[in-house]
Formats: C-alpha cells, structure tokens, sequence
C-alpha cells in the first residue's frame, strides 16, 4: 500500500498561470496608463503647443524635424505639431464626452426601461428600435449637415445615434438581474422600486456598461475624424485632425508629411482607445472570477 501511495505522483500546481496573471494585468495596468497619459495631453495641448496653431510663419512647407517645428509646417506656415496636438484635444476629449453622455442617456433609459416594465419599457424600448434601425453614421451626418459645420453640432450630431446601444444594454442586464433571488427577496420584503434600482440593480450592471463605453470610444474617434474629413466639423482654420486631412490630400504626393500626420494621428488615437477598452475588459472579467 505504501508502495502505491509512493508511485503515485502528487499534482503540483503550476505556476506558468499565475505568471500569465500577472504579466496580463501589469500590461493592462500599463495600458490604461497610456490612455490616462494621452488624456492629459489632450488636456494640456494649449500648454504643450510650441506656436499658434492658425498663426502662420515665414517657413513655408518646412520638412519633419524641421528647427523650431518637429513636424514641419503646412504651405502656408502653420505649425504642423501645434496643429496636431489641439487637434487631438479636439478628437479626444468630444470623443470622451459623447460617450459619457449617450452612457448617462442610455443608461438612465435602459435602467427605467428594464426596472420597471410594463407599457414605459414598450414605449422606450420602441423609441430605441427606432433610432437603432437607422443607420447611426448617416443619420449623424445628416444631422450635423442640417445644422451646419461647428463643434457643438457635431457632438449633438453623434450624441443622437449613439445612446440607444447602451439602452439596449443596460435594460438586458437589468431584466437579467431582476430575477435573481437578492433582487427578488429585496421585492418581497416591500423594497421601493427605486431602491432597489439604486442599491441591486445599477451596481449590477456598472460593469458591462463600463466596458461597452470603453471599447466604443475608438469608434467615436473615427466617427469624428469622418465628419470633420467631410466638412462638417469646425470652421476653417480651426485645428481638427479630419479636416486638416482632407484639406492636405492634394498635396500628398509633393509634401506627404501634411496629410499624413494627422490621418496618423487618428488612427493612433483609435488604437490606443482599443486597447484601453481592452484592458478595461480584461480587469473587470477578472476581478469578477
């Protein structure tokens, strides 16, 4: 007997998993970082721009690296790394806002919707249905062409098309969490509805909200990149990394460096929100095992 026991191998746990834990989270960790570190450049981009963005110097079409401008100017002496840093302000920050407010909007809709039920979830889920059967790009365009070229406009322009997914959302998780036994004992011992909503059911659905609003922020990037590339941003010779593109096309092939740039720029921005979104996912999903 004592043979047997001897022979057989006791499992030893592995310690490769733990490794991959916490390499994945420091590298989660390092990627919010990123995204708090492009947050505070945006924030700070009248500070960190070396010259006016809509003044103009005596170099015309200055290359990268260029003294005094490290991006190079456009043709009519504008600083191109000046440029590119309201831009992104601009980018960013409307791309933050639009997806803190269609959150608020949407979450206080699909809370209502799925706490309450009844004819007030028909009626708000069939307003929902509506704005989710239309497509959400055009629709913003057409909005924001209605009410003409300027920042406000182009928020309230996305703003009206991007709500209704975290209604959706939300009201599913709500309906899902109302029928969980806390929730219903909570009801049974004559819990107010709305506290109930209060201290069972939003902290409940905080989290896939959080990580929906999260991943969406890189979509906004583009979505704001489009307008403005389309005209329908702000006013010429306001900074915004779509329309400096747009405008620069032309010159692509003779001065490569001025289109580029910004259509960069974007594109970086929409991979760092990804990636944010990403890690915000990952960070929940496991402090949730």
């Amino acid at each position: 007997m004592a043979a047997l026991v001897a022979g057989v191998e006791t499992p030893t746990r592995s310690r490769v998993p733990r490794r991959h834990l916490v390499g994945g989270r420091l590298l989660n960790h390092c990627l919010l970082g990123l995204v708090g570190l492009v947050t505070l450049v945006a924030v700070l981009a009248p500070l960190l721009a070396p010259h006016d963005p809509v003044g103009t110097s005596g170099q015309l079409y200055a290359g990268i690296g260029s003294p005094g401008h490290p991006l190079g100017t456009d043709g009519i002496g504008r600083d191109l790394l000046s440029r590119t840093l309201l831009g992104l302000r601009t980018s960013w920050l409307m791309a933050l806002a639009v997806v803190a407010l269609g959150l608020l909007v949407g979450g206080i809709v699909g809370l209502l919707a799925g706490a309450f039920g009844g004819w007030l979830d028909a009626v708000l889920m069939r307003v929902t249905d509506l704005f989710l059967a239309l497509p959400g790009t055009l629709v913003a365009v057409a909005v924001a062409a209605a009410l003409g070229s300027g920042l406000g406009n182009t928020f309230l322009a996305i703003s009206v098309v991007w709500w209704p997914y975290y209604a959706r959302i939300v009201r599913g998780e709500v309906r899902a969490l109302a029928v969980r036994p806390h929730v219903e004992a909570a009801r049974m011992a004559g819990v107010s509805t709305p506290r109930i909503i209060l201290r069972h059911l939003l902290p409940g659905v905080v989290p896939s909200a959080v990580v929906t609003a999260s991943l969406d922020v890189g979509s906004v990037v583009l979505v704001l990149a489009s307008l403005s590339f389309l005209g329908l941003g702000q006013s010429a010779p306001a900074p915004e990394l779509g329309a400096d593109t747009s405008r620069a096309l032309p010159e692509l092939l003779t001065h490569w460096w001025i289109p580029v740039i910004p259509g960069v720029t974007v594109m970086l921005l929409s991979l760092v929100a990804n990636l944010g979104g990403d890690a915000v996912r990952d960070l929940i999903a496991r402090r949730g095992r």
